[in-house]
């Protein structure tokens, strides 16, 4: 008889100095196989978990229940208790029919009423589970594991790469685990040690920073019959909650003391690291007046303002300066301001309107009036170009106000990519300067054609300047909001065996 593998899923990550809350109708809700179906063919964690369970020749694949959404404020409580509670509810009828379950999770959730939603889910979905069947999850990088999570599982596949490439990947290696727990009958015990550290910057880039170090050795040990999965989360700082921190996590096969040795390992070469590992900022009015008289194109990185990060998405402060100064160059500007796009789409393309822009969510922004003509409207729905997500921005419209081009959207999207403009018929090329809200992207989307990427001081709740953002939940000493912090590392210890 095929050993049935339950998947689910429930993925967000937040910004809780978004004043903005997130709410269900922000989520992309799958239920039963449509949590499988929706994933095939795409680069997701889901996908992953397929393929490797369906090389296993005796596996029978079922599915719950998904929930996942572009990173935002915290969820509502409304939102959060419909969202656990479907996913709870759907566990329900495969409660002793199942071998094993995988779940494709985040870790930097965080709702209204819940700072540790995840490990709700975990610790929840064992009582109606039960304590036998072997649960992997995945999480992103950026995730925050807690030690609740890590008590109800029996492993997680952390992602190895930033930007994030390997969704797939990682579902895969979870998969890989829980087959071998459940075939091989392999024992896992779970080491992980906290890094009282919060980072930001261009050395966490995997594939050239030096926190890619980290990361390559402990995925070079994937080959070693001991791991069965290792990871290191440099968390996500604008999710302030008890736990967080930085932190390496090694699942090894019942060798603790292995999985202390490469937990040691990896987490003191991090923190002899850690003044190196936070983002070179340039000033906001430096960063115009540079702009100002280069050839370009130029890439301006506001990733104080970064959906992909939690951020509400409408900043206008790099724009606000550049107004400002009389900036010469033609400048593409992203921005989430609902009422603006009303008003445009109002008046129909062609149209010519006075409208304010930007602080329309965060009030720390001051709107900003132009008049503009609205040269094009969407319904801002589209895929990314690397990301397996398709993205729902709501109605969209293009806005031109002399030398500048406003892409604004009714709702915050993931603008890790360049996928928003083109959509909307737009190609960065075109522009002098670029507005980017997001930390880093791939190279090939701005970077390797831009004369210079300018990663801006600029206001926001996904500030790289961590001091501003005023921490007030997460564990302290913690490194940079405090001066002179120790590390003295603890291994601590999670066996389900």
């Amino acid at each position: 008889m095929a050993k049935r593998i339950l998947i689910a899923g429930a993925a967000q990550e937040v910004s809780t100095f978004n004043p903005v809350f997130s709410t269900y109708e922000d989520f992309n809700v799958s239920f039963g196989d449509e949590v499988v179906e929706r994933a095939l063919g795409k680069n997701s964690e889901v996908a992953g978990m397929v393929e490797v369970l369906q090389g296993d020749g005796d596996v029978e694949i079922v599915s719950s229940y998904s929930a996942g959404a572009t990173s935002a404020g915290p969820l509502d409580k409304a939102g959060w208790e419909r969202i656990s509670s479907e996913f709870l509810e759907s566990l329900k009828p495969f409660a002793g029919e199942i071998a094993g379950a995988l779940f494709a999770m985040h870790g930097s959730m965080s709702a209204e009423t819940e700072l540790d939603p995840e490990g709700y889910l975990l610790e929840e979905s064992r009582k109606i589970l039960g304590e036998e069947i072997p649960i992997v999850y995945t999480q992103d990088i950026h995730g925050v594991t807690t030690a609740k999570m890590l008590k109800h599982a029996d492993g997680v596949a952390v992602y190895h790469t930033y930007p994030h490439v390997d969704f797939a990947d990682s579902g895969a290696r979870a998969a890989r685990q829980l087959l071998r727990q459940i075939n091989d009958g392999v024992k896992p015990v779970t080491v992980r040690v906290p890094i009282p550290a919060l980072v930001r910057g261009e050395q966490l880039i995997t594939e050239t920073g030096l926190f890619g170090n980290q990361v390559s050795y402990l995925k070079s040990l994937h080959d070693d019959p001991r791991i069965l999965n290792a990871g290191f989360q440099i968390g996500n700082p604008f999710t302030d909650v008890p736990e967080l921190c930085s932190q390496v996590i090694v699942v090894t096969d019942n060798d603790e003391a292995f999985g202390r040795e490469v937990a040691l390992k990896a987490a003191n070469e991090f923190w002899g690291n850690r003044f190196e590992m936070h983002a070179d900022l340039v000033p906001l009015e430096e960063a115009v007046a540079t702009a100002s008289k280069m050839k370009g194109p130029i890439e301006f990185s506001d990733a104080a303002d970064a959906p992909s990060s939690g951020a509400s998405g409408d900043s206008n402060a790099i724009v606000a300066e550049m107004i400002r100064t009389g900036y010469p160059h033609t400048v593409l500007a992203p921005i989430v301001d609902p009422s603006a796009v009303v008003r445009a789409v109002e008046k129909g393309i062609d149209g010519r309107i006075t409208v304010k822009l930007g602080g329309n969510l965060d009030k720390r922004f001051t709107p900003i009036e132009v008049k503009a003509t609205v040269i094009s409207a969407s319904d801002g729905t589209f895929p990314l170009e690397k990301w397996p997500s398709i993205e729902h921005a709501g109605p969209t419209v293009v806005l031109q106000s002399d030398n500048y081009t406003f892409v604004v959207f009714s709702r915050a999207i993931n603008l890790v990519d360049r996928a928003p403009f083109f959509a909307n018929g737009l190609d960065p090329k075109d522009f002098h300067s670029i507005i980017v809200k997001s930390p880093f992207c791939e190279p090939e989307f701005f970077d390797d054609w831009c004369e210079l990427n300018i990663i801006v001081d600029a206001p926001g709740s996904t500030s790289a300047d961590l001091l501003s953002l005023g921490h007030t939940i997460c564990a302290r000493p913690m490194f940079p909001l405090d001066d002179d912090v120790e590390f003295n590392a603890e291994p601590q210890v999670y066996s389900r065996v």
